[in-house]
């Protein structure tokens, strides 16, 4: 189901793989005689980064395990180690590294044409979709897949400035999923989530024939150090893009959405009018 995770502050709460990855990290630091204000320097990180890592309570991004594992060896014990990096409940393997750099970031981008991203389903709304899922899930996965959102939507209310922008098809709310009860309820939640002084909401009208986002859904994200990623989902599967040129391109395509789509105050007096007619 669609793009699940946690996220409740600037940095991860600690866990036993990232204390294990930040003292491997640390143990290969000082084998090479490195300060963290040298090795800080040589992978173009603060010592204040690479302190947060070697004490196990930041989660390392691609770059600075790439960076760290050339600079100190390249054994591969860090990149070994990263793929290892706190499991979170409730999360589709493929998705898990994208939640855990989405705990970081600064800015996120979501255009979804699917379903209602996890960020903005309330839990009528997940029920209704897990009753479709195949094969068919349990109620303890239901109820772990569930209590993944909740905490991965505190972010919206706690990291203020972090910016969220989604850019929803209208017919997402269209198409009633749960029922007109669960659809009405949805629509109050997001109306409520657009108030938000860090959250935007578009919605893309049926009536816009063509637009940059045709060929499927997207995810941006901004790290503390400004740099760009992009993830998208398919069925049973996810993939992370790191290369800043496939990144620059899917950049490109959110902001012509974010043009094409309407702005947010006619969206949100859209989803008032749809809820009305309920």
């Amino acid at each position: 189901m669609c793009d699940m995770g946690t996220g409740n502050g600037a940095e991860p709460e600690s866990s036993g793989s990232l204390r294990t990855f930040g003292a491997v990290l640390q143990a290969l630091r000082e084998h090479h005689g490195l300060s963290r204000d040298d090795l800080g320097e040589l992978v173009s990180f603060s010592k204040h980064t690479v302190a947060s890592i070697e004490l196990g309570r930041r989660m390392p991004d691609p770059d600075f395990v790439e960076a760290a594992e050339q600079t100190l060896g390249n054994t591969g014990a860090l990149r070994k180690a990263a793929e290892h990096l706190a499991r979170e409940p409730g999360l589709a393997s493929w998705f898990r590294r994208w939640a855990r750099m989405e705990k970081l970031a600064i800015n996120l981008c979501t255009y979804e044409c699917r379903m209602i991203p996890g960020l903005l389903q309330t839990e009528a709304y997940v029920r209704a979709l897990a009753a479709d899922q195949l094969p068919p899930l349990t109620d303890p996965e239901i109820e772990e897949m569930w209590s993944a959102r909740t905490e991965r939507q505190r972010m919206l209310h706690e990291r203020l400035s972090t910016t969220s922008s989604f850019i929803l098809e209208e017919h997402l709310f269209l198409r009633r999923t749960g029922g007109v009860d669960v659809t009405r309820k949805l629509i109050d939640h997001i109306l409520v989530l657009s108030e938000l002084r860090n959250v935007e909401i578009q919605v893309m009208p049926l009536a816009q024939g063509s637009h940059a986002g045709l060929q499927g859904p997207l995810q941006l994200l901004e790290t503390p150090e400004n740099k760009w990623f992009a993830y998208v989902e398919g069925q049973e599967s996810g993939q992370l893009i790191t290369q800043s040129r496939v990144v620059s391109v899917l950049q490109s395509r959110y902001a012509r959405m974010r043009s094409q789509a309407l702005t947010i105050r006619d969206s949100a007096s859209l989803l008032q009018r749809m809820r009305g007619d309920l």
